[in-house]
């Protein structure tokens, strides 16, 4: 077998990391092994090896690893980030703390907001001052700002965050203060905001720059450390890490924006739907992906994952728009709640049963895990109904104790003066609504019907649970894609090498200034052609500028696609219709005789993405499948337990059909097609679960 080509992905969840090999045939292997929350590192080094291992493999003839992790994320939520200091504009230490004086709950009078990542001891004020249009109105004080360094020395600080005023228009003084920090403090990290988020809104830009500086010493000592295990190990290939936009960014800019690299491991989980959408034909699609921890939804039409330009981490009220710290990076829109594998299950004060959002995690994990856990989760729901098969969990690698679960279940069970069966249905049943609720609302804050959508199922407790999901929400047609469970680490391998510079530049459309606005955009696309050609030296690009459009005293904009050439008065003419179409579809009407502006404009120069390898020519057959055995379920809307068929997905062939209720099973996951549903395997090796396929079976 030839090695010329072996790619590797690794996907750190908050319960599994999950691992992938592609080699040159296009053939994947996959795993999942136990996350290692205190050096997370382990957990992939050991997990690649042994995958590769397998293979007559190891890490020297790895030619490519991608990686994404929640590290970051982790160091937000978890409060282990630098002790980090702020140096901002006199006047404006308090930016951190007042925010937008928006209140997230108008009615909790008890309301409570996390805590700033920088106290205001640690938010040093300097005289300067640039105002709108860029200009100096006062020079940079910098006998100021070298007072402020024995208070940096005196409190430990590692890193610095420097957000001054109006620095989106000209940067000069934060290039200035970094020179004379880095002069005085040469071991220091510097964040300034005229590189991490060169954009307007004062709050979002400082909230964006501090968390990167927050997580920036964490990164950086994490990736040299996993590169220095990875040298050891032979490794000669290129590192590539996962950006929450879906794109591939070097070991360098991520060093330098760790801030872009939150929520890798769901966008990953898109790339892999809008992938095997585009491979389906499937034009309208939710891609669901419910892991260990968390579930996601993602709405895209024509293949394309929907993308926004603020994202929240660290909510205090889970859930609820303006509990957290805004970051202003580009993301792939997610809808993310608290509904995975390990979400605790537990009886509320109203004596309903609630799920999550805590979890279990990995250490101690679900009761059933055997590792010191005793609350009832997800998994131990579903370990109980007889969904999952206790001895191949997790590819075998972590065998379930049933006795355990049912223990956890009977205290839900008790407080309700029910069975550890029911309990366990009830566990599942609520999971299954919080997710499809989920699923509801993001879909009607995009204006859409999410039952108009194919849903694509992918982690490892996301098959489990979309039937049940798409029966709530209306959805008709399923797709479960080979190697589901591993899906966003998948995903990885097909993501493109990327980087998005944006920038603010306030115009009107009909008086904008097409030279200059043309300048800088080129500018920008050559700030991003650098840093995409540290990892594609030789591969060709594309390149898409977007403007960031409203009507005048609005606050809030849509994004409306620009020309990929030069800017012309024609392309501003046609900005403005695109953006009143846009408008129209969004809010059913325009505002005649508005005028309309441009906020800001991003440059995005991405390589192609990574094909799939083409399907095979799938075997047809109309036989029916033969189970290989039957599984002891129990079925809560009779309160009985019955025998359902268990298929294994790998000796299915496409033509053949299966009646639910059935379990289809494979290394990393199990798909439970429900009662209402009938499935059969597509050419693409895609599982298909369609209510008419129900009602052919029945024919």
């Amino acid at each position: 077998m030839s090695h010329s080509r072996v790619r590797l992905s690794a996907d750190i969840g908050g319960t599994f990391t999950d691992l992938v090999i592609e080699l040159a045939d296009g053939t994947l292997a996959t795993t999942k092994v136990l996350t290692t929350p205190s050096a997370p590192e382990r957990a992939v080094l050991d997990g690649a090896s042994g995958l590769l291992a397998r293979h007559g493999l190891g890490l020297k003839d790895v030619n490519v690893f991608v990686h994404g992790t929640t590290l970051a994320t982790n160091a937000v939520l978890e409060r282990r980030g630098a002790v980090t200091a702020l140096i901002t504009t006199e006047g404006f230490r308090d930016v951190l703390e007042i925010g937008t004086e928006g209140r997230f709950d108008q009615y909790d009078l008890q309301m409570e907001r996390r805590a700033p990542l920088v106290p205001r001891s640690l938010r040093l004020p300097v005289q300067e001052r640039m105002d709108v249009h860029g200009r100096a109105v006062l020079p940079l004080d910098e006998a100021g700002l070298l007072a402020h360094v024995d208070a940096l020395k005196a409190a430990g600080v590692t890193s610095v965050a420097i957000c001054f005023l109006h620095a989106y228009v000209n940067p000069e003084h934060e290039q200035a203060a970094r020179r004379t920090l880095l002069a005085a403090l040469p071991t220091l990290h510097v964040s300034i905001s005229s590189e991490v988020c060169p954009e307007i809104r004062e709050y979002e830009r400082v909230s964006t720059t501090v968390a990167n500086a927050y997580v920036q010493p964490q990164m950086s000592e994490y990736l040299t450390r996993m590169l220095e295990h990875l040298d050891a190990a032979g490794f000669q290939g290129a590192l590539y890490l996962v950006t929450s936009n879906g794109g591939l960014t070097s070991l360098s800019t991520a060093s330098r924006f760790p801030v872009r690299l939150i929520e890798s491991g769901p966008a990953g989980g898109a790339i892999f739907a809008a992938d095997v959408a585009r491979r389906s034909g499937e034009a309208t699609v939710a891609a669901f992906d419910m892991g260990g921890t968390t579930a996601k939804i993602c709405l895209m039409d024509d293949f394309t994952p929907d993308t926004d330009r603020v994202y929240e981490v660290d909510r205090s009220a889970r859930f609820q728009k303006g509990s957290g710290l805004p970051l202003r990076i580009p993301v792939i829109d997610l809808f993310e709640i608290g509904a995975g594998g390990g979400s605790i299950a537990q009886v509320n004060a109203l004596k309903n049963i609630q799920v999550g959002p805590q979890s279990a995690g990995s250490e101690p994990g679900p009761a059933c895990y055997g590792r010191g856990g005793i609350e009832a989760t997800v998994t131990d729901a579903d370990a109980v109904l007889g969904l999952i098969d206790p001895d191949g969990f997790a590819g075998g690698t972590v065998p379930l104790d049933l006795l355990a679960s049912r223990r956890a279940l009977s205290r839900i069970g008790a407080s309700l003066n029910l069975s550890s069966d029911m309990a366990a249905f009830g566990v599942h049943e609520m999971v299954c609504e919080s997710m499809a609720n989920a699923a509801r609302v993001h879909a009607i804050e995009k204006g859409k019907t999410i039952g108009n959508h194919t849903l694509i199922a992918f982690g490892g407790a996301a098959p489990l649970h979309v039937a049940r999901v798409a029966e709530k929400t209306g959805v008709q047609r399923i797709l479960v894609p080979p190697h589901a469970g591993v899906g966003s680490a998948i995903g990885f391998l097909r993501a493109p090498i990327s980087y998005e510079v944006v920038r603010s530049r306030h115009s009107l459309l009909g008086v904008l200034d097409v030279e200059q606005t043309e300048g800088m955009l080129g500018r920008m696309a050559a700030e991003a052609v650098q840093l995409v050609r540290q990892g594609a030296p030789d591969q060709p690009l594309i390149t898409q500028r977007t403007a960031y459009m409203r009507y005048v005293g609005q606050g809030h904009e849509i994004a409306i696609p620009a020309s990929k050439h030069r800017l012309t008065d024609a392309d501003v003419a046609l900005l403005g219709r695109s953006f009143e179409s846009a408008y129209i579809k969004l809010f059913g009407r325009a505002i005649p005789g508005a005028q309309v502006e441009i906020l800001t404009w991003s440059v995005l120069v991405t390589t192609h993405p990574e094909a799939s390898a083409p399907s095979a020519d799938a075997a047809v057959s109309h036989t029916p499948p033969i189970p290989t055995g039957h599984r002891d379920y129990f079925d809560g809307s009779t309160a009985q337990r019955i025998a359902i068929p268990v298929f294994e997905r790998a000796q299915l062939h496409m033509g053949q059909l299966i009646q639910g209720p059935a379990l289809i099973t494979e290394p990393q996951t199990t798909t439970f097609v429900s009662a209402s549903f009938g499935a059969q395997v597509d050419r693409h090796g895609n599982l298909v679960l369609d209510r008419q396929l129900k009602t052919q079976v029945n024919a």
